[in-house]
This record gives structure tokens, C-alpha cells and sequence, in this order.
């Protein structure tokens, strides 16, 4: 079933912006556009509902309700318990609280946990900063000439049995391959380790099917997927019960409230139901029916399969150029369509010439200096990064293309 990509790209009114409109949009992975249903719902709580919630009066209460309606359809869609669902103020900040639960967690013990250089460091500083309490810190590291992760490499970090969690991303911000979640989170399970993913690369082109991953925790950011700017945290409830709670002490028991000690913001909390609506919107346009998991994971399916077809004729373009270096896999099946380059100059004068072209997109080094200078990419340099969604369309990669031949 092919994407009615007319349909998409009319439920973004960025499309019909006179200032947004004016180029064509390759930083999607620095925050999407947000889709109509979440702007409907923003406007509608601010203007009806911008009260404090769940006190016994109509706005307080509805304003209440529809927070509560956000988290039960994202948990529905992604396949997890309501109180697994957490919001915070950005998934940086959800790493970190969560990394202040697990430092109280392995305090005293003889304990290791794994990280990766192939991550944004939202998801690596706060791990490795462990290593003050004690805990051994081991780096999964990535091919230098790749990116890629060997699972062999991981194998032999937890062959001793002491590894207690290990950190990593469904697929990085420049290198954009698409790690085996599954199968990782598998092997750490069997060694006796948690898992904790990063999905804030890889949610804007698929909510994810959380219990089927099989991880422990996985965090991904609201205004990358097409919502407010909310990060979203899944931690399943025997780990998040198992943890040290950082929040207020009458909350503990709420799984929740257990790991966010910062007040909710109530208008983008609810607002976050729009993500929900969209997927939905897009199921019943093409036809998808189920529960809301079964929904979300074939609007994942279509999501997945259009971005595949859009991204390949640029990563072809690419690979036909000898001045420059493709970052991350050569085929579109394997990669999110995040697509970064070095260049023999430095990125972000290039990103500029492309703005003054009409393609919006960026350079520099994107908070993943770890994984460049693992690949001997200068970090003073950066790469070029150009970012798809399932809402680019093949006329927009052409114009991309052209502008490349222009600025390179």
C-alpha cells in the first residue's frame, strides 16, 4: 500500500505557511513539523482548558481528562501499560533523571554498565558520569569506517555477568543505521542487564511497538514526532518499581509520577493526544485497521516503506560523488532517512548556501562528537546533515539534489 502522501501533507499546516513554505525541509531531525491535531489540541487547551487540571470544576476537569487521554493512547499505541508513560521537559532531562535512578540503583555494587560511542550524548555523558559512584563504565564501540555496532562486541562486554544495564541508541543522529533493538535487548536480558534506549532518531519514522522491542526503558522526544515539546519516557513498571523513585515521596507508588520531578506541563502533555490522533487519521486513510497497536504498527509499516523509497535516489546521488564521505549505510532499507556527509570544508558554510537556495538543513556535529571522532570526522568541520520524514516528497529530494550540485 502506497503512502497518500496528499493526504499526509495536508494535515501539516507548516506546508501551507507563507515563511515555513518557502523551502524545502531537511531538519526534520532536529524537530518535525507538528502535525494539525496537535495544534488543534494546543490551541484548544489554552484557550478552554489552561486552568490547573483535576480539581471538580468543567475546564479543570476537562483539561484532565485529556492529559490522561494522551497517555493512555500513546501506551495503547505503543503497545505498553498506561503507567508506563511518562512526559517530562525533554528526553535529555528524562535521561538524566532516569541516570540518577540507576546511580542510586548500583550504589555499592561491583556493578558495570555499557554505553556506545555511536550515540547522541544525551543518551552517553549521563551513563558514563556513573563511573563516579564506582560503577565500570565498558564502550560498545562502533566501526570506525562504518558506524555500525557488532553484536559480537557486545557478547564479550557482558560475558563476565557484572554488566547491570546497557545504553543505546535505535539508531544515531548522523550514522542513522538502524540497530537490532530485539536482539540486543535479548542478549543483555540474558546476561542479566537492563536496556535503555534512546528512539528519539528512530520515533519520527515509526512510533515504536515498545513490548515487542523488549527492552526496559525507552525515551524519544514529542517535537521530533510530530507533537509539542515534550520528551517521552516508556519505563516498564518491574524496572521503574525497582529503581529509586526522584520525585516527591507521596508519589512513589505511581509509576508515573515515580520518575518525574518536574510538574508536568499540562497544555503539551495533553496536546501529545494529537500524535495519537494522526496515527489514527493515517490508519483509517489507508485502511489499517486492529486495535491501537495493530494501528500504530502499520502506520510504522507505511511510514517506514515510503521514507524508504523517497531517501533512496539521494544516498544514490551521494554515493556517486567522490568528494565527500557518506556517513551510515549505502542502503535506504537499512538507515533512517537521516542523512549525513563530511566534506573536505566545513559543513555549516555549505548549510547556509543551501538556505540561501531554498533547502533548509544544518552542519556542525549535532551533540554526536563521540561517534565523528570515532569515524575520524573532524568535529571543527561537522558533517551536513539532511533529514527526511515520511512527509518529504520526491519533488523536494529533487530539489535537494539540485542545490548539492549547486553548493559542492
Amino acid at each position: 500500500m502506497a503512502l497518500d502522501l496528499e493526504f499526509v501533507r495536508s494535515q501539516f499546516p507548516g506546508f501551507d505557511s507563507p515563511v515555513l513554505s518557502t523551502h524545502a525541509f531537511f531538519e526534520n531531525a532536529g524537530g518535525s513539523y507538528p502535525c494539525r491535531q496537535v495544534i488543534d489540541r494546543l490551541t484548544r487547551f489554552y484557550t478552554d482548558r489552561k486552568v490547573q487540571p483535576y480539581a471538580p470544576y468543567p475546564a479543570s476537569e476537562l483539561g484532565g481528562a485529556e492529559m490522561d487521554e494522551a497517555r493512555s493512547r500513546l501506551a495503547a499505541m505503543m503497545n505498553v501499560a498506561r503507567a508506563e508513560v511518562s512526559f517530562g521537559p525533554s528526553t535529555s532531562a528524562n535521561t538524566y533523571v532516569l541516570a540518577q535512578a540507576v546511580r542510586g540503583w548500583l550504589k555499592g555494587q561491583n556493578a558495570a554498565i555499557v554505553v556506545t560511542n555511536q550515540d547522541h550524548e544525551a543518551n552517553s555523558g549521563v551513563w558514563r558520569r556513573l563511573a563516579e559512584e564506582g560503577v565500570e563504565v565498558r564502550e560498545w564501540q562502533i566501526d570506525p569506517q562504518t558506524g555500525s555496532l557488532d553484536p559480537t562486541d557486545l557478547a564479550g562486554l557482558l560475558a563476565d555477568g557484572r554488566v547491570r544495564l546497557v545504553a543505546f541508541p535505535h539508531c544515531s543522529n548522523v550514522v542513522a543505521e538502524i540497530n537490532d533493538v530485539a536482539a540486543i535487548s535479548a542478549m543483555a536480558r540474558a546476561a542479566g542487564a537492563r536496556t535503555v534506549v534512546d528512539g528519539v532518531s528512530y520515533a519520527p519514522h515509526g512510533f515504536p511497538d515498545v513490548a515487542g522491542l523488549g527492552c526496559d526503558a525507552y525515551l524519544f522526544s514529542a517535537y521530533k514526532t510530530y507533537g509539542p515539546h515534550q520528551g517521552i519516557m516508556v519505563l516498564r513498571e518491574a524496572f521503574g518499581m525497582e529503581l529509586p523513585g526522584q520525585a516527591h515521596f507521596f508519589n512513589q507508588s505511581v509509576l508515573y509520577k515515580r520518575h518525574t520531578p518536574a510538574g508536568p506541563d499540562h497544555a503539551q502533555v495533553a496536546a501529545c493526544a494529537g500524535m495519537a490522533d494522526y496515527v489514527d487519521a493515517l490508519a483509517m486513510q489507508h485502511g489499517i485497521s486492529g486495535d491501537a497497536a495493530a494501528r500504530g504498527r502499520g502506520v510504522h509499516d507505511l511510514m517506514r516503506s515510503a521514507e524508504v523509497a523517497v531517501i533512496a535516489p539521494l544516498l544514490d546521488y551521494l554515493a556517486g560523488r567522490n568528494d565527500l564521505r557518506l556517513i551510515g549505510p549505502r542502503r535506504a532499507e537499512d538507515r533512517a532517512p537521516t542523512v549525513a556527509v563530511a566534506l573536505d570544508r566545513a559543513a555549516l558554510p555549505v548549510a547556509e548556501a543551501l538556505g540561501r537556495d531554498g533547502i533548509a538543513c544544518g552542519g556542525g556535529d549535532f551533540y554526536a562528537v563521540r561517534p565523528l571522532a570515532a569515524m575520524g570526522v573532524d568535529a571543527e568541520k561537522g558533517v551536513l546533515r539532511m533529514s527526511a520524514t515520511h512527509y518529504t516528497s520526491p519533488d523536494e529530494i529533487a530539489r535537494l539534489i539540485a542545490a548539492l550540485d549547486r553548493a559542492l
